[in-house]
């Protein structure tokens, strides 16, 4: 649907919006597709994706993301080097430049859509950008609106987008040209001076961070499945870690691969559509996935494809963050509704790159609270220059960059959740076995599946366990269908003294960490790290 506007046609005067030109009000797939093309912004992929470059950003900016510091919501922001503080007046003079290049540009895309699939939890948002794939981009990633939903939309959070614009350091309080700024109160979202599409459905992402504890719900950075028994499982995870791959799982719906929240009613994806890392992604191993990237109606970003537009998806000529997105239902088992119970299961992944952890431990309440605020997983050597062994990296709540009030605000809401629900929480280590990476190897994806197959089905609550002497938590003995000595990394490792030295550098890390939250996370939660 497109239309011409009559002056004030679409309230976009209600956001200081005065367009000189067209703008196009929900526009088709088919008509960004064209529009992208002929702007020159994208190709089409062999399979009908398109195909587009963000230029000099092919990630978040995370030093560049700021917060308004304004009366009704300083109180609860957890400043610092997360949330910058910008105050309202540069706020509003970056606004100003925001608008004035939106209202020239010609066509300018309006896409209205949901962040929420629960009706109880949702809010209404409104993307207005100039770049049609941008447009392509929020219409897959939030919720759509039916007919007669569209006829009432009220935005209640505004994204006004325009990569184009830089900002001017010294006179608008940025760092640099690159601007993502949200002010809470209104609930608005500006960004400017880059091109990753990623910085739209995460600062929505931050808005519902901010919003859903406010009304006792829990925001997750998780996966989500459920099972034909009903149960549900979420999987926290950070970048890397296999938080869709492992959610793709073609016996179990999935609900959604990475903006969850838990509320009254259950889980319930914040998203319509996925976000997926595809480098080198496998058709073997993840087909579900691998076909979206030769789909209509995905996006592909910083994906090589060659002058026959065949796509190359193990080129990492432009970067290793190659993405896809696409909308859930291009995944056969997605569950339309997009929401189901609470979940009976609760999984903490990491890919721990020493080779310390076992591929799967159970964990106390406790415990989980402390590997929650913990956020650990590792950063591989030969990803930064300067990186020439795996790097620990924690971000609390696996989801840092998105959390706009203090991690014990969510610490808080998972122990309340836990406890009136009785989930299970596992700890699985998606990372490298028989010594770190560069001597021991990645832990195969098939033991991975099948443990998480044992523990969600019930099949790990009848098995033996071993405290594991460092960290503390309970590792299973033996499962069936997986390499026992997987479940003992020591075992794996050539020199097991040199396994219990790094072992114990591990634990310390986790130690020294974990004191920024050991004053709000209590005694006993600081008591279940790790103690050897």
């Amino acid at each position: 649907m497109t239309t011409t506007p009559t002056r004030r046609h679409h309230g976009l005067d209600l956001h200081g919006l005065d367009p000189a030109a067209v703008v196009m009000w929900h526009p088709s797939t088919s008509q960004l597709y064209e529009h992208a093309i002929l702007r020159g912004d994208g190709r089409i992929a062999e399979g009908g994706p398109l195909a587009v470059d963000t230029g000099t950003f092919t990630g978040r900016s995370p030093r560049d993301k700021f917060v308004v510091v304004e009366p009704g919501s300083e109180d609860r922001i957890w400043w610092g080097e997360i949330n910058h503080p910008l105050a309202e007046a540069e706020f509003e003079r970056l606004r100003a430049k925001v608008v004035a290049h939106l209202d020239a540009q010609a066509p300018l895309y309006v896409v209205d859509a949901f962040a929420g699939a629960d009706p109880a939890h949702r809010i209404s948002v409104r993307v207005v950008t100039g770049s049609p794939y941008h447009a392509l981009f929020s219409k897959t990633m939030f919720i759509e609106p039916d007919a007669v939903e569209l006829e009432t939309f009220a935005p209640q959070a505004l994204v006004l987008h325009a990569p184009e614009v830089e900002a001017v350091p010294a006179e608008d309080g940025t760092r640099a040209g690159t601007f993502v700024v949200l002010h809470p109160t209104k609930s608005e979202v500006i960004v400017g001076g880059t091109f990753y599409a990623g910085e739209i459905k995460k600062s929505i992402f931050t808005v519902m961070n901010d919003r859903l504890p406010l009304e006792g719900v829990l925001p997750m950075h998780c996966s989500a499945n459920v099972g034909e028994d009903g149960k549900v499982a979420v999987f926290f995870g950070l970048s890397g870690t296999g938080k869709t791959t492992l959610s793709a799982d073609s016996t179990r719906s999935l609900i959604g691969d990475d903006e969850h929240g838990w509320g009254s009613n259950g889980v319930f994806n914040i998203e319509g559509g996925c976000y997926a890392k595809v480098i080198r992604l496998s058709a073997e191993a993840e087909p579900e996935i691998f076909r979206t990237t030769h789909t209509y109606g995905t996006v592909l970003e910083n994906v090589r494809i060659d002058e026959h537009g065949v796509v190359d998806l193990d080129s990492d000529a432009k970067t290793e963050n190659t993405r896809a997105a696409y909308k859930l239902e291009q995944i056969a088992n997605a569950l339309p509704a997009k929401r189901a119970g609470h979940p009976s299961a609760v999984v903490m992944l990491t890919a721990d790159a020493f080779g310390i952890l076992p591929p799967i431990a159970r964990l106390t309440r406790d415990q989980a609270l402390y590997y929650f605020l913990s956020g650990f997983t590792a950063k591989l050597a030969g990803t930064e220059i300067g990186v020439k062994e795996p790097q620990p990296t924690f971000s609390t709540c696996f989801g840092a960059p998105f959390l706009p009030q203090p991690p014990a605000v969510y610490a808080q809401l998972l122990g309340e959740k836990l406890d009136g629900h009785g989930s299970a929480v596992w700890l699985v280590n998606t990372g490298w076995t028989g010594g770190p990476y560069g001597e021991g190897h990645r832990m195969p994806i098939q033991a991975t599946r099948r443990l998480l197959h044992a523990a969600l089905s019930g099949e790990l609550d009848r098995a033996d366990y071993r405290a594991d002497a460092v960290f503390g938590f309970d590792v299973p003995l033996r499962v069936p269908g997986v390499e026992t000595s997987l479940l003992d990394p020591r075992s794996t490792w050539r020199d097991p003294h040199t396994y219990d030295v790094k072992a114990g550098e591990l634990a310390e890390l986790f130690r020294e960490n974990f004191t920024r939250f050991a004053d709000d996370a209590g005694t006993a939660v600081t008591a279940a790290g790790p103690q050897g």
